[in-house]
Formats: structure tokens, C-alpha cells, sequence
């Protein structure tokens, strides 16, 4: 049966509570989970009229008919998702985007770096590179704000993890490189998903070691399917249908690797 590549329907909230503050854990059961990936996202749209555009938001887990979407409270379409409860209908398109190529941590040390509501789509790159089993090692390191530490025992289902947090409150003091440093982690290759800033500097790192390093980049999304050209990234080579040096984030990413983008 071949897979269906992006559909919009109306899904049914199973449960939803808050993890830390502002912070959401939704399960929506929906027939779009089947074909989720790790790294791709699905848009929720508000049923506001009056907040027009969808939210992208980052699959954290799929399951069969289950998805997981954990998400931050940022304006008022997020605000109106928070308020939703068991059985609600919520509509949803996916699954979007192109997602972490599990092959490129056949045999070597992969290091999963999240920082911030970038976290939650590590979750499920770990489960699903453990599951696979061809990783010779794989390390998580999750950036947070504060000791909130929210998915982390999650995490140490599948990964060696380890945790920065800007005020010190738990793990090393500082953010994810600084983890790097202080623990003195070889890397083969990397692969994340957090703000601007913490991308910038992974792509510094794996520039200076001449290792790939796969970034997720969060950015502002309006369709969510390439047409609005709302979401776009400097690259280093000429997209060879626009012939410049631009990509859209929602359809050629927002899995890039970091050596292509002019950061």
C-alpha cells in the first residue's frame, strides 16, 4: 500500500497535562501517526477564527495510531491548544517535512543535542535509533533552562544522557557544548534540534572537528507545505529550480545538513 504523504483531517485529543511551566503534553490519536518520522512535524490549527494560520509543531513520539506533540505556550493558538481536553477534536495536517536519516549513525557515536522546546523531537530520533540498533553509542544532551528536566527520564530509556541548564540547577552549568567540553564526549556524528544560537555554535564545533552534524531548524511556519515561501534559509549552493542560494524550511528541511547552510 503506498504511504499517503501529507493529509489533513480532524483528529481526537486522548490526554493532555502540563510538564513544566508553559509547557504541554499532548497525545492526539490520529491515522497520520503511521507515517510519522523522526524530525518531521504536523500543523495544528486553532479553531479561533481569528488566529488564521496553523502551529507547526514537532512530532515527539508516533505510535501506530497515537502521535505526541509536546509544545510551549508562545501566543494565542498555543494558548487555545493548552485548554484542550480528553475528546476534543483538533484538526491537524501531516506529516510535513523531511526528517534525520537514522542510516548516518550506522556504526558510530551519535550525539543527540536539544535544547528548550527542541528537545521534545530528540525523543523520538533516540527511540527510534535504539530500536534500529546500528548505533555504536548514542548520548543525549538536553538544554534547559532551569531543573524543570522535562522528558528527561524518557530519555534515559535509550541514551547516555546529559544535562545543561543555564542557572545550574542540575548537570553542568552552562548550555549543550559546554556538556561536550566538560565531559570530553568523542563524537562521530551530530544531530539536534533548539534555538538559533545553539545551532550556530553546534555547526561552529562540527565545522572545527570535520564532523556532520544534522540541525532541525525551528522557524516560524505559515503553510507548511512550501507555497508561501515564509520559512527560508541561506544555503551555500543555488537551489537548482529557483537557482538561488535560498531553501524552504518546512519542505526541504527542517532537517538540513549543517555544512550546506550559510548560518
Amino acid at each position: 500500500m503506498q504511504e499517503v504523504k501529507k493529509k489533513k483531517e480532524i483528529a481526537r485529543v486522548i490526554s493532555q497535562r502540563e510538564i513544566a511551566e508553559g509547557v504541554f503534553d499532548m497525545w492526539i490519536e490520529t491515522s497520520i501517526a503511521k507515517q510519522a518520522k523522526a524530525g518531521q512535524f504536523i500543523s495544528v490549527y486553532p479553531n479561533n477564527q481569528s488566529t488564521l494560520l496553523p502551529r507547526p509543531i514537532s512530532i515527539c513520539m508516533a505510535d501506530d495510531e497515537k502521535l505526541r506533540i509536546v509544545y510551549r505556550i508562545a501566543g494565542k493558538g498555543t494558548t487555545e491548544f493548552s485548554s484542550y481536553r480528553s475528546e476534543d477534536e483538533i484538526t491537524v495536517l501531516g506529516t510535513l517535512g523531511n526528517g534525520y536519516d537514522l542510516s548516518k549513525a550506522d556504526d558510530k557515536t551519535v550525539c543527540l543535542l536539544g535544547g528548550g522546546i527542541g528537545i521534545p523531537p530528540m525523543l523520538q530520533l533516540a527511540k527510534c535509533l535504539k530500536e534500529r540498533g546500528k548505533a555504536k553509542r548514542i548520548v543525549c544532551i538536553l538544554g534547559y533552562r532551569d531543573n524543570s528536566l522535562f522528558l528527561k527520564e524518557e530519555f534515559d530509556q535509550y541514551a547516555d544522557v546529559y544535562v545543561a541548564t543555564e542557572d545550574g540547577s542540575a548537570g553542568t552549568k552552562g548550555n549543550v557544548m559546554d556538556v561536550i567540553k566538560s565531559e570530553g564526549i568523542d563524537i562521530d556524528v551530530m544531530m539536534s534540534c533548539g534555538p538559533m544560537p545553539m545551532l550556530r555554535a553546534i555547526k561552529a564545533y562540527a565545522d572545527e572537528k570535520n564532523i556532520p552534524a544534522y540541525i532541525s531548524l525551528e522557524e516560524r511556519m505559515a503553510c507548511g507545505v512550501g507555497a508561501c515561501l515564509g520559512c527560508i534559509v541561506k544555503t551555500k549552493e543555488k537551489d537548482h529550480h529557483s537557482h538561488v542560494n535560498n531553501a524552504r524550511i518546512c519542505t526541504d528541511g527542517p532537517v538540513f545538513l549543517a555544512s550546506d547552510l550559510d548560518m
